[in-house]
């Protein structure tokens, strides 16, 4: 606060306050709406003649938003919380400054992750309390969860149940195995194939389990992997990213104890490889 004061002269104290409000404030090209926000040597400060709007929110669509939560449909190709290797453009990073733009008392809390090629519904949590009660509980609140995928070649059945346990090794690739092992979950997948081509399908995956990589192991263990995922088998990418979306969720509001349903809509360039309208 005092540095804007003493560099902006034109300003009074109530008039800098309506700037960190809007958003109008950024750091090194974040957006901070804190008064009392510590400034380095370095540090670039730019004044915004713009309010954060969604128009800032770089791709992320807002799909529902209450006192207690918000719900974001994610890009493919951003992170949902910071890495070493980058902290800015992340799901949490942009949806915090979107919230924090229209009160600054608000906080912003992660429930779960997308990977960074995955796009789809996300939810995060406005207060610490929502955050523990959804996580310790995700399983009794959570419904249902459905992902499209595109997936290499023709898959054989219209619709089977996967059940395996999986394990992360030491190079942080999950692997499947039919029986329990020493530090191995449990994973169910229900899929459903949606359309084939020759040499692709479109299948729905409704997972009973949420493990890490899930879908990812069980379509390459079906011999069928996602399209774009390398890491998990693929031969080809012909989208240049990773076809997996996450397409609806459906839970119980933990205060509210209504059952709330987001679906989105099927990316564009999935349906294109298929020719579905």
């Amino acid at each position: 606060m005092k540095f804007l004061i003493e560099n902006l002269p034109g300003k009074n104290r109530n008039n800098i306050k309506s700037l960190l409000k809007n958003g109008q404030i950024l750091v090194n090209g974040v957006r901070t709406s804190q008064f009392n926000h510590l400034l380095k040597d370095g540090d670039e400060v730019i004044i915004s003649a713009s309010r954060m709007t969604e128009n800032h929110l770089q791709g992320i669509k807002i799909i529902f938003e209450d006192e207690d939560i918000i719900v974001i449909e994610k890009p493919e190709g951003m992170l949902s919380i910071a890495t070493d290797k980058e902290r800015e453009r992340t799901a949490y990073n942009i949806v915090k400054e979107y919230i924090k733009s229209k009160n600054p008392q608000e906080k912003l809390f992660i429930v779960h992750r997308l990977d960074k090629g995955t796009s789809g519904v996300m939810i995060f949590a406005k207060t610490e309390g929502m955050q523990q009660v959804l996580q310790t509980n995700w399983q009794n609140f959570v419904k249902e969860r459905k992902y499209v995928a595109v997936v290499e070649g023709k898959v054989e059945k219209d619709r089977d149940t996967i059940i395996s346990y999986l394990k992360e090794n030491n190079a942080m690739v999950t692997f499947s195995s039919p029986v329990e092992i020493e530090g191995s979950k449990k994973a169910i997948t229900h899929y459903e194939v949606l359309k084939r081509s020759r040499a692709y399908s479109l299948v729905e995956a409704n997972i009973e389990t949420g493990r890490k990589n899930q879908i990812r192991v069980h379509m390459q263990g079906l011999g069928h992997s996602i399209i774009g995922d390398k890491k998990y088998g693929a031969k080809t990418n012909p989208l240049r990213r990773l076809g997996l979306h996450a397409r609806t969720i459906v839970f119980k509001h933990p205060r509210t104890n209504k059952i709330l349903s987001f679906e989105t809509k099927i990316p564009v360039r999935f349906s294109a490889m298929f020719k579905i309208k």
